[in-house]
């Protein structure tokens, strides 16, 4: 219902205006002691004349005006319409009514300052739903392009992932070519199916959570590879994932973060933990990683990647998410809260 009166709101005014100017037309004329036959009779006539002159303005002379920006043209254009209908009703009215008390009333100055003022005020009315109709289209089309270009951003924030994955991988598989080891086919292996689904599955603006932590669970593989299984790496799924979806790649960014700033240097008491919660619509996401006794010098364009993630969550979860980022001296947590519909 909500959408069919969005898609015809501007009818559905007119309609409206209409409706209530009939039922107030017809009221008034059985307070005056008019039959249905007559107050039907009299009604329809004088909304076949509002009506003409209404959307002759509408229609014509009031689009004239918006394209040419003259008052004057316009005022000289719709006076002569306007007058001769105002008159044409007020003499029929005096013809139908000549035999009767009201003829002295018809004839009044009264009489012809409310007739003149009436379908002046309607003339006025419902070009104002001209200007509501014009209203509309450019909320819709300002709508419309914010919309492309939140598409296009988002699409452009997605396509900058590609490269900073490819560079952290691309810097293992050349590891452990450079060492000969036996798991770089492997590692080649789980690259090409990575790729796939950042190349096909991502492209649409919801994937299954099931395929999202599949790529994670590739993406853990590599590294242990790459760590020799040397490094404890906790990953647990809590809760049903079947049939939730999600926006593709919002949590690849921070599990990075955790193998590339918290395993490093070699460091013996290196960890990783990752833990995904799931509870009615809600995602609980949490990444929490060790940190090196000694601070590795911040890279050119840290933390791109991170910043990347939260203009995306604002831009698929405005107002549905809350991150909460705790750097502590030894340990590195990302919490993530996700709404999901």
């Amino acid at each position: 219902m909500q959408s069919l009166f969005s898609r015809h709101r501007v009818l559905f005014l007119h309609l409206f205006f209409w409706c209530v100017y009939i039922s107030f037309n017809i009221y008034q004329s059985i307070e005056r002691g008019f039959d249905w036959a007559g107050t039907l009779t009299f009604t329809s006539i004088q909304f076949a004349f509002y009506l003409v002159i209404a959307y002759l303005n509408y229609f014509f002379f009031l689009p004239r005006f918006l394209v040419h920006k003259n008052i004057w043209r316009y005022l000289a254009e719709l006076i002569v319409p306007f007058v001769v209908l105002v008159m044409g009703r007020v003499y029929l009215w005096r013809y139908l009514f000549a035999n009767t008390p009201r003829i002295e009333y018809l004839n009044s100055t009264m009489y012809m300052v409310q007739i003149f003022a009436t379908t002046l005020f309607i003339v006025i009315f419902v070009a104002m739903l001209r200007f509501a109709v014009d209203w509309f289209e450019l909320e819709a089309k300002k709508k419309e392009i914010q919309n492309e270009k939140l598409i296009a951003e988002l699409n452009f924030l997605k396509a900058q992932i590609n490269p900073h994955f490819l560079f952290n991988t691309l810097n293992n598989l050349y590891y452990l070519a450079y060492s000969k080891s036996e798991n770089t086919t492997e590692v080649i292996a789980k690259l090409s199916q990575m790729m796939r689904y950042m190349i096909y599955d991502s492209n649409h603006p919801k994937v299954l959570l099931s395929k999202e932590i599949e790529y994670m669970q590739s993406y853990i593989s590599l590294e242990k590879m790459r760590l020799s299984n040397q490094v404890p790496i906790q990953f647990e799924i809590e809760g049903n994932t079947e049939n939730v979806w999600i926006t593709p790649l919002i949590f690849i960014t921070f599990l990075e973060n955790a193998f590339k700033h918290g395993v490093i240097n070699n460091n013996p008491n290196a960890w990783v933990k990752i833990f995904i919660r799931l509870k009615d619509k809600e995602c609980v996401y949490t990444v929490e990683n060790s940190k090196p006794p000694v601070k590795a010098e911040p890279t050119e364009k840290s933390g791109i990647g991170l910043k990347n993630v939260q203009r995306r969550l604002e831009l698929s979860y405005p107002g549905q998410y809350t991150l909460l980022i705790e750097d502590k001296p030894h340990v590195y947590f990302v919490q993530l809260n996700l709404q999901l519909s």
